[in-house]
């Protein structure tokens, strides 16, 4: 990840490995992969914007046992060492859904054709393959978001599952606004939201920069400035550019807004 002031957990269930039972397209932009296997029976169910690391296998002798349990920076090093042959590509992704009774995990991808590894991994749609699973917790502060009176979400189109999550997990009384940036209005998807909220979609244009549609969204917003919690993701200066402006803008404290960011654009 990018800039980010999110803390980072780690649980018990280490390296969990589970084979991709159902892949579907579901819009232009998305796919979805459903995991499954006995390792989720041990998974540490968060909910709202859970994220794991995610181990895809880059050739047919692919590893997953030589994995430190923790993706530490000792974790990180462990991985860089490993021999590239057998060695996993590892990327960062939020929990869709998580199904205990079916050990099922829904997980879904962006794609932007052949751009990036995981995207064009998942667009092949690849039934039967195995992955790992690094359980690293939550980056929505939910003491926090209770405490407020309102809650802002603001993300791009790899935020969704995270927005999605949250405004799924948040109390029936919650009240707040949420921004979500898609590339294409078929992108956007079912949400569980309370009904004081306020669900914004964004279709950016095609020549717009990722996150800047969600960015001049958020200045036009009205904002209160007192018993706000913010949590702002996706590509980078979407994250750090809406802490700023609601900082410097909209005068709220920087210990009350999480942001990350997801990814960078070149």
């Amino acid at each position: 990840m990018a800039a980010s002031n999110i803390a980072v957990t780690h649980a018990p269930s280490g390296v969990v490995e589970v084979a991709v039972s159902d892949a579907v397209r579901i819009s232009p932009h998305f796919v979805r992969l459903t995991v499954a296997g006995e390792g989720l029976a041990d998974w540490r169910h968060l909910g709202f914007d859970q994220w794991f690391r995610l181990a895809v296998p880059t050739a047919g002798d692919t590893r997953f046992d030589n994995l430190a349990d923790t993706f530490d920076m000792a974790g990180y090093l462990r991985y860089l060492m490993l021999p590239k042959a057998t060695r996993p590509v590892i990327r960062n992704y939020t929990v869709r859904e998580f199904r205990p009774a079916e050990l099922e995990l829904d997980i879904d991808f962006v794609v932007h054709g052949d751009d990036g590894v995981a995207g064009p991994w998942a667009s092949g749609l690849p039934l039967g393959a195995s992955v790992a699973l690094i359980d690293q917790g939550c980056g929505f502060r939910q003491a926090d978001a209770e405490r407020a009176e309102q809650v802002l979400l603001v993300g791009d189109e790899s935020a969704l599952p995270a927005v999605l999550g949250i405004l799924r997990d948040l109390p029936r009384d919650a009240r707040g606004q949420a921004i979500i940036e898609v590339p294409d209005l078929a992108d956007r998807q079912h949400v569980d939201a309370p009904e004081g909220f306020d669900v914004h979609w964004i279709v950016r244009r095609p020549e717009q920069p990722a996150g800047r549609a969600a960015l001049e969204h958020l200045q036009e917003l009205s904002i209160p400035a007192d018993s706000v919690y913010a949590f702002a993701a996706g590509e980078s200066k979407l994250a750090t550019g809406a802490r700023r402006f609601l900082v410097n803008e909209r005068g709220i404290a920087k210990r009350d807004i999480s942001f990350c960011g997801y990814w960078r654009a070149h």
